[in-house]
């Protein structure tokens, strides 16, 4: 059934995962080597954008954070599964749906990479107004958070498209 839907289409797709994933991956090998240049210093400062390395335990913005090993395997054994969810439900999606779900998948496998190769994600975007500071962030999380807000915006306009339908 699932090979069914590999149509002709999906090297592109698995291109656009690479591609996704290719940004994040040398992004994070930039800064790192700045930072180990400039032995930990902030990399860039401006009024509003800090770039500045921080090495993240937990999962999105730091949340979760464990010191035990265990948890830490067992987070990422999640994340893991929930990404071949995704990867299934790519699979039966289609439209700009399939995309959105791509850019999460994209990500999802940079940070998972990290967490696996360095047992800590590299988040360096730190954008802020004054002292107020959004949480420090990756190209990863851009393009998860990139997916997650178009899939919302494809359900709020499906059930709204839906009820105008039913009328």
């Amino acid at each position: 059934m699932i090979l069914k839907n590999l149509d002709k289409s999906f090297l592109i797709k698995l291109f656009l995962i690479f591609v996704i994933f290719f940004i994040d991956r040398i992004s994070k090998i930039y800064v790192i080597y700045l930072d180990k240049k400039f032995l930990g210093s902030e990399i860039f400062s401006s009024n509003f954008l800090n770039i500045n390395l921080i090495w993240n335990e937990g999962i999105a913005f730091g949340f979760f954070s464990f010191n035990d090993e265990i948890f830490y395997n067992l987070l990422t054994i999640i994340i893991l599964i929930i990404i071949l969810i995704i990867f299934i439900m790519t699979i039966k999606s289609d439209g700009f749906k399939k995309y959105s779900l791509l850019m999460i998948i994209g990500g999802a496998l940079g940070n998972v990479f990290d967490r696996l190769y360095y047992k800590a994600v590299p988040d360096f975007i730190d954008f802020h107004i004054e002292n107020f500071h959004w949480f420090i962030f990756n190209f990863a999380d851009v393009f998860i958070s990139l997916g997650v807000f178009s899939m919302i915006f494809i359900e709020i306009f499906a059930k709204k498209s839906e009820g105008q339908k039913n009328e």
